[in-house]
Formats: structure tokens, C-alpha cells, sequence
């Protein structure tokens, strides 16, 4: 195990030293013209994006549609030397026998594939384009290509170091600094942007994957220096990958925690909603339990009603009949009574003679027999009398007259 190996660089078109876009393209693609630094140049495998010539199509349809805004106002294509592509270097530090020929190499080197990929897009995102991994050289290592997402095509905006550059210059500018302070005021930012920049990625690639910052003659390190620090990188490494096996085992626990607890949010509120429907139900059965007693009570009055109605349309019935049987007698009685009534007047007429003198006579009966009661009186008064008359005397007879004897009346 050794120290981390990245780099970024430009590239334009026109090239310097005859490093153009297409030959980049061409050395990643393993075209024999551009690999003869390769002594036995492999097939190229692409581990994200595009393949290679998909790549170059691309560059070069979006380099030709570029446009840039000069003096004046005016906007025209850009120029053939600036750069379009940038391109990025990972290098593992493992030969390429000890790749083919250790399994636990090859995991290791996945490790650090599957985290170099991660660490890019975070870095580029969208604009990464291909990722591409090359085993015919001394170490396994992966190219990188990065398209700019402007409308000028400006691939120095893809560079940290030259970024912070251009961003120093601009506030030195600003600021009213000579060229000189400028200048060095960009190269300070130049060189702390691109430290930032391998920090990051050791932090996030290098270390997990047991590599050192680095390496031993930049530090002028013994040999022995060297390989305490190596030794110590490998167990960071081992301790780190434990680390992420927590890492993972909790995460893994965290979920299934979630899961549960997402299962039982489900449940709770299924639950409660199967309560609140069962409420629902329950006062709609009671509004209906409501109304059906209130239309059986309503039900109940009318009947009521009705029954007293009919009673009384019952005696109004016989009431009309009886009205209605009469109603019929006093026609027939009618239609008699026409037609016998010259003879019911003759009849009439002889009634009321005969109860004339009827009446007369009674009226002369009435006569004698008051007559009659006024004799019985005056005799039965005169009986009262005769019997007082008697009872004196009584009282008056002498004393030696015979018992039983009755008085005599002297004579006149």
C-alpha cells in the first residue's frame, strides 16, 4: 500500500505538445498512434457514462455550437486552443500482478473504483460524462472526462486550482494591486484551492482505501519512516473498514427501526381511521335509528288521527244515512201525501168538527165533574161536621145513662 494519486488537466482542441482533444480521446480509446507509451495496450472499460467515441462525438458537437461574447458586443465561435475537456488521473497504488493475481486486491480496488466514482460526481455532478478504467499499464487506474455546461464551453471553471486563480485575480484587480502582488496572490490561491482539493479526496478515497496523503521523498522520509507510515495507513484503513461495517450495520438497523416504525404509523392510522369510520357509521345508524322512531311516533299520531277521523267519519256516516233514509221517506211521503191530499183535507176538516164538539163536550163533562167534586166536598165537610156535632154531645148526656146507650136527639 502507498500514497493517493490524482490529477487534473486541461485540454483544448489545438493542444500544446500535440495533446489535443482528439488525442486524448485517442489514448483513452487505445488507438495505436496515441498508446505507444503501452507495450500491450488493452481494451478500455468504461465503469460510468459514455464510452469513448460517444465522448468525442459529444466534445466535439457542443465545442462547435460554443459561442463567446467579445469586445463590442459581438459573439463568434471560440477559439481552437481554449480549453473544452477536462480530464482527471486516479491512480491505486497496487501493481497490475498483484491485481490479476490477488482476489483480495481486486476487492480492494473495487473499493477504491466505487468511491473515486462517488467522489467525482460530488465534485462535478451532471457534467461528469466517462469514467473509464485501464489495466494494461504498471497500476489499475481510471481517466475521468468532464464536459463544461456553458454556452462558451470554458473548461478552466472545471479546474479548482485554476478557478480560485481567476477569482484571486479578480478581487486583486478590484483592489487596485500591482501585477506583481496580484500574481502572487493567484498562485497562493492556486495552490491552496488544489490542496484542498487532494485533502478532500483523500479524506473521502484515499484514506478509507488505506492510502497515504503523501508519499516519502516529497517528506524525505526514511525507509523505515516509510513503511511505519504505510503500516499505519493499512491499519487506518482496517479500522476504518470496520468502522463502515458499524456504519453499515447500524444504518441497516436505523431502517428496519424506520420500517417498523412506518409500519406501525400505517397501522395506527389505519386503525384509527377504521375507528373514525366505525364513529361515522355508528351516528349514521343512530340518525337513522332517530328517524325511523320519529316517522314510527309520526306514524303512530296519524293512526291516532286517523282512527278518531274515522270515528267520527263513522257517526257522520250514520248521521248522513239517517239523513239520507229521510231525506227518501219525506219524498215518498211527499208523493203520498199529494195524492191523497184532497181526501187527507175532507178527513181534516171533519176531524177538527168532531173535535169541536168533542171538545164542547168535554169541556161539559169537565163541568159536571167539578160539579160532582164540589158535592162530594160539601158532603164530606158536612160528615166532619155531623161528627164533631155528634162528639159534643157526648159530652153532654147525663151520667146515668146506660153504658153503650146512644143519645137521643131531642125532637123539635
Amino acid at each position: 500500500m502507498s500514497f493517493q494519486f490524482v490529477r487534473v488537466e486541461l485540454f483544448s482542441r489545438k493542444g500544446k505538445e500535440g495533446r489535443s482533444t482528439g488525442f486524448v480521446f485517442d489514448e483513452v480509446a487505445r488507438v495505436p498512434s496515441a498508446s505507444i507509451h503501452v507495450q500491450d495496450p488493452g481494451t478500455p472499460i468504461v465503469v460510468y457514462g459514455l464510452a469513448p467515441e460517444a465522448l468525442r462525438t459529444l466534445h466535439d458537437e457542443r465545442a462547435a455550437q460554443a459561442r463567446t461574447e467579445v469586445k463590442g458586443g459581438k459573439v463568434r465561435a471560440i477559439r481552437q486552443d481554449q480549453n473544452t475537456l477536462a480530464g482527471i488521473v486516479l491512480s491505486y497504488p497496487a501493481t497490475i500482478e498483484e491485481y490479476r493475481a490477488k482476489p483480495e486486491v481486486v476487492v480492494r480496488v473495487d473499493e477504491w473504483e466505487r468511491r473515486s466514482i462517488a467522489w467525482l460526481r460530488s465534485q462535478f455532478g451532471k457534467r461528469l460524462v466517462t469514467v473509464v478504467r485501464h489495466e494494461d499499464e504498471s497500476h489499475p487506474h481510471l481517466h475521468a472526462y468532464v464536459l463544461p455546461d456553458d454556452s462558451a464551453m470554458t473548461a478552466a471553471h472545471l479546474h479548482p486550482g485554476f478557478r480560485a486563480k481567476a477569482v484571486a485575480k479578480a478581487a486583486a484587480a478590484q483592489q487596485g494591486e500591482d501585477e506583481k502582488t496580484a500574481g502572487k496572490r493567484a498562485d497562493a490561491a492556486y495552490k491552496a484551492a488544489m490542496r484542498a482539493w487532494l485533502d478532500d479526496y483523500h479524506v473521502k478515497v484515499a484514506q478509507p482505501c488505506g492510502m497515504t496523503r503523501l508519499g516519502p521523498g516529497k517528506r524525505r522520509l526514511t525507509r523505515e519512516q516509510w513503511h511505519a507510515e504505510k503500516r499505519q495507513a493499512e491499519a487506518l484503513r482496517d479500522t476504518l473498514a470496520k468502522a463502515e461495517v458499524l456504519k453499515a450495520k447500524g444504518d441497516a438497523f436505523v431502517r428496519r427501526v424506520k420500517k417498523e416504525a412506518a409500519v406501525m404509523r400505517a397501522d395506527a392510522i389505519e386503525a384509527a381511521e377504521a375507528a373514525q369510520a366505525a364513529i361515522g357509521a355508528a351516528g349514521v345508524a343512530e340518525k337513522a335509528a332517530l328517524e325511523r322512531a320519529e316517522t314510527a311516533r309520526s306514524a303512530s299520531l296519524q293512526a291516532e288521527h286517523d282512527m278518531r277521523a274515522a270515528k267520527r267519519l263513522s257517526g257522520i256516516g250514520g248521521l248522513l244515512r239517517g239523513l239520507w233514509d229521510g231525506l227518501r221517506k219525506s219524498a215518498v211521503a211527499a208523493r203520498i201525501r199529494k195524492a191523497i191530499e184532497p181526501e187527507l183535507e175532507e178527513l181534516q176538516r171533519k176531524v177538527a168538527v168532531a173535535s169541536g164538539r168533542a171538545s164542547a163536550a168535554d169541556a161539559g163533562r169537565r163541568e159536571a165533574e167539578m160539579r160532582a167534586r164540589t158535592l162530594r166536598e160539601n158532603l164530606t165537610e158536612t160528615g166532619r161536621q155531623l161528627t164533631n156535632a155528634q162528639q159534643e154531645l157526648a159530652s153532654l148526656r147525663p151520667k146515668y145513662a146506660a153504658p153503650g146507650s146512644a143519645p137521643s136527639c131531642p125532637r123539635p
